[in-house]
């Protein structure tokens, strides 16, 4: 029998794990963490449904901490590995994990400094030591390479673009009557025609299909991202105001690094004092400009010409916390980059609780902001946020530039999954809000008269 068991990224955008189990050998694909509302992520504290050393292995679509920050937690709780990764997500789980660990390590120290939590004394989901034993599990495999994990279970990788290194998972095993299934998932589907990275590879077919749905109820803004970051700018600049931008670690960092340096070439915004204030997003950045083989073609031919693209006029990075905190002094105009990207977390919360009461401060959102965090409040236009536990008045300017987003839309999920060899003969639609999923469902029910299903979470089929 071959089961596809959903233990997270079902009615929400975060938490993706799928448990695949073949004649008793057991499969995740993705081990990430639920963000976002309360209720969400007190998922990540309750037990896994099964023992960890169970699992024969886990294969990683992906860096980002939704899709593999529950890993740590999973090796600390008996998984030995294999874990699997394409190279460039091998690379950078390794500014990943450690981070995520740390962060938790630092929520417990506040915890327990002032007294907010339950229990006594409060402890981190995983520590910075079990993200290192994590990191001990992983191995690389890479695009478009098959490999075998057990006799009549194999995978390959797929390029989906959305950041470096992201992946859609190809999984095909035996089944009785010697004849064989393929089970595909999208993990997260990139853009069409940004820059930096390889445009996501289309669906080819299989017998089942899992697909994100994040922006499956929406479409991005036709207008050029570029011109709508000079706009915050210029407009921040006139005021003398310092531009705060929460931003992902991985590719928004580098996106939006990339635009500003052609706004500036271009004369389209002044060149200002611009400072990146994230360890994991300096590694980040580092692994996007080595990885020459998923640079597109207008990347390949700024490096050979000897031009970083990455490296806007005016470009500091920040390393060390004191540096961090002594931007407390900086005076408008300029910008400062820091993650995470949907204010949930690490160094921007110190810079949103010291500049969100400024008038003059302006924050630009450049990607999604799940449901419950900090960032889509702050969009929604709550006048006050918790920030460490006090109440900080909000009087910034607060912007959004969507179509800055990593993930495909609705129209983009659609040329993706267009003219496969074989259409699936059932869809299972997640990691999406439940309208967006649904939206995507009737979508793909309409256009390519597939079968949908919007599965609950723990949710058990039999394929």
């Amino acid at each position: 029998m071959v089961s596809l068991t959903f233990l997270g990224a079902t009615g929400t955008v975060t938490g993706s794990r799928y448990l695949v189990d073949v004649h008793g050998t057991r499969i995740l694909i993705d081990a990430g963490l639920f963000q976002g509302r309360k209720e969400l992520r007190q998922r990540n504290w309750e037990p896994f449904p099964l023992p960890p050393s169970s699992l024969a292995a886990v294969i990683l679509t992906h860096a980002h901490v939704d899709h593999t920050g529950f890993l740590p937690r999973l090796v600390r709780d008996g998984f030995g590995g294999p874990t699997l990764a394409t190279p460039p997500t091998a690379r950078l789980l390794h500014a990943v994990l450690p981070d995520a660990a740390h962060l938790q390590e630092e929520e417990a120290r506040f915890a327990n400094k002032v007294g907010s939590s339950k229990h006594t004394p409060a402890l981190p989901l995983f520590t910075v030591r079990d993200a290192q034993e994590a990191l001990h599990t992983v191995a690389s495999v890479p695009f478009g390479q098959t490999f075998t994990l057990r006799p009549g279970i194999e995978f390959r990788y797929h390029r989906q673009g959305h950041i470096l290194g992201a992946a859609a998972v190809e999984l095909r095993v035996k089944v009785a009557g010697g004849g064989h299934m393929t089970v595909y998932f999208s993990g997260d589907v990139g853009r069409y025609g940004v820059p930096i990275l390889r445009e996501p590879e289309p669906y080819p077919g299989s017998d089942v299909l899992v697909v994100e749905s994040t922006y499956g109820n929406r479409l991005h803004d036709p207008g050029d991202p570029r011109d709508q970051l000079a706009e915050a700018i210029n407009e921040a600049a006139a005021r003398n105001g310092v531009i705060l931008v929460p931003a992902f670690a991985i590719d928004r960092t580098q996106e939006l690094l990339y635009f500003l340096r052609e706004l500036a070439e271009d004369g389209a915004i002044t060149p200002l004092p611009i400072y990146l204030d994230s360890p994991m997003a300096r590694e980040a950045t580092a692994a996007y400009r080595s990885c020459a083989l998923e640079h597109d073609a207008e990347m390949r031919e700024l490096m050979r010409e000897g031009v970083d693209p990455l490296a806007p006029p005016n470009f500091a990075v920040v390393g060390r916390v004191d540096e961090s905190k002594r931007l407390n002094a900086l005076t408008g105009p300029a910008i400062i980059i820091s993650a995470s990207g949907m204010a949930t977390g690490g160094r921007i919360l110190h810079h949103l609780r010291h500049r969100l009461p400024d008038p003059a401060t302006t924050v630009v959102f450049v990607g999604f902001q799940a449901e419950g965090t900090r960032g889509r409040r702050l969009l929604d236009g709550e006048r006050e946020i918790k920030i460490f536990g006090e109440m900080v008045p909000v009087r910034a300017q607060i912007r959004s530039i969507p179509s800055l987003s990593a993930h495909a839309d609705a129209d983009e999920l659609a040329i993706w999954a267009d003219a496969p060899a074989r259409a699936p003969r059932t869809v299972f639609v997640t990691h999406g809000e439940p309208d967006a999923s649904r939206a995507l469902a009737d979508r793909f029910t309409a256009r390519f008269g597939w079968r949908c299903s919007l599965p609950e979470l723990e949710e058990t089929v039999e394929l």
